[in-house]
């Protein structure tokens, strides 16, 4: 079958598109996914340029999210069969230590992503386990449903579980124009609490403005922290995204409210980051990290995809032959909203 790998840690040059094996189910719950489309996210950079203590077996596939029809399962599977329409959970567990029967499966021992520590969804096939694979409503395209499921689930147990945003709150996003931002805006507003966007594109703040943003801040132009000031009368954003890390920790420390809450799942700009521990007290701020999310959070998701309450922003469609076109222009910043791979 066809995929998207790599054989070597490096840059997007080191995409290829060539045959490999297809998956057949190994183990009793085992489950075979013929993908329609799949999606990139920024964690499959890091894939391709290699993450420290994380070792594949080349060709690795690339990819975390995506969606297809259930094609094979192992004879112990029970939650789906073959022809289903299905969305799949990109974090896989172990189903058996104390975290994962408390139903916190990213606190797993062994917790891991398709594409990051296992074969990945950019492929005319994938295996899951069967409790990775959600039904998918018929009318949700697959384009959709792939670009969906990792930064939906990421922004929700940030801002809903995390950091328990409410209506009425004001929520400062940085970057908005990649996926986790855009699905927190969408999530704010659902909520119904006040959003402040940012990012150095102008264009990109218009259409965030179009989908919602209360407030657009162009921080190459002007400065982030007076301007959230000016808007909120001194008194700052409750919570706090932030998963640019180095580059915009600082200011996001300053941005956030007295008893306000500062929530991150990543660090694209560096991992070291600075903190003055006396505005963290006595200010009374909450720093929390947060990684993907459990299956009780993955079903309220996939619940309001169904229904139209949430759905992604897709910034471009390609096919699978085209991926190292798909992965330049991730790589490039430029996109606003998911990539997507057609597939099959």
């Amino acid at each position: 079958m066809q995929a998207v790998t790599i054989r070597a840690y490096g840059g997007t040059a080191l995409v290829n598109v060539e045959d490999v094996p297809r998956p057949v189910p190994q183990g009793p719950r085992d489950v075979v996914v013929a993908v329609r489309a799949a999606a990139l996210n920024h964690l499959d950079l890091f894939v391709i340029g290699g993450l420290p203590g994380i070792t594949h077996a080349f060709p690795h596939v690339l990819g975390a999210d995506g969606a297809g029809l259930v094609e094979a399962v192992g004879p112990a599977v029970t939650r789906v069969r073959p022809g289903d329409r299905v969305l799949l959970d990109p974090g896989v567990s172990c189903g058996r230590c104390d975290f994962c029967r408390d139903g916190e499966q990213p606190l797993c021992d062994t917790y891991g992503l398709l594409g990051e520590h296992l074969p990945g969804t950019m492929a005319e096939a994938v295996r899951v386990p069967e409790e990775n694979c959600w039904p998918l409503p018929a009318h949700v395209p697959w384009t959709a449903a792939a670009a969906f499921p990792l930064v939906f689930l990421t922004a929700w147990r940030m801002l809903t579980t995390k950091a328990r945003l409410r209506a009425g709150e004001t929520v400062f996003i940085w970057g908005i124009g990649g996926g986790v931002a855009l699905a927190c805006l969408a999530i704010a507003k659902l909520v119904g609490a006040r959003t402040i966007v940012t990012s150095s594109s102008d264009e990109k703040l218009a259409r965030a403005k179009a989908l919602g943003a209360d407030e657009a801040i162009n921080h190459g132009a002007a400065d982030a922290l007076k301007e959230v000031r000016r808007i909120t009368a001194r008194r700052g954003a409750d919570v706090v995204v932030d998963s640019v890390g180095a580059r915009t920790w600082e200011t996001s420390l300053r941005i956030v409210a007295r008893g306000g809450r500062v929530v991150t799942c990543g660090g694209t700009s560096g991992p070291l980051l600075t903190t003055d521990v006396r505005r963290l007290y006595w200010y009374q701020h909450t720093i929390m990290g947060s990684t993907m999310g459990n299956r009780r959070e993955f079903e309220a998701i996939v619940t309001l995809l169904g229904r139209g309450q949430l759905s992604p922003v897709v910034d471009s469609v390609l096919p699978l032959a085209q991926a190292r076109s798909a992965f330049d222009r991730l790589a490039a910043g430029g996109q606003f909203g998911k990539l997507v791979l057609e597939i099959g």
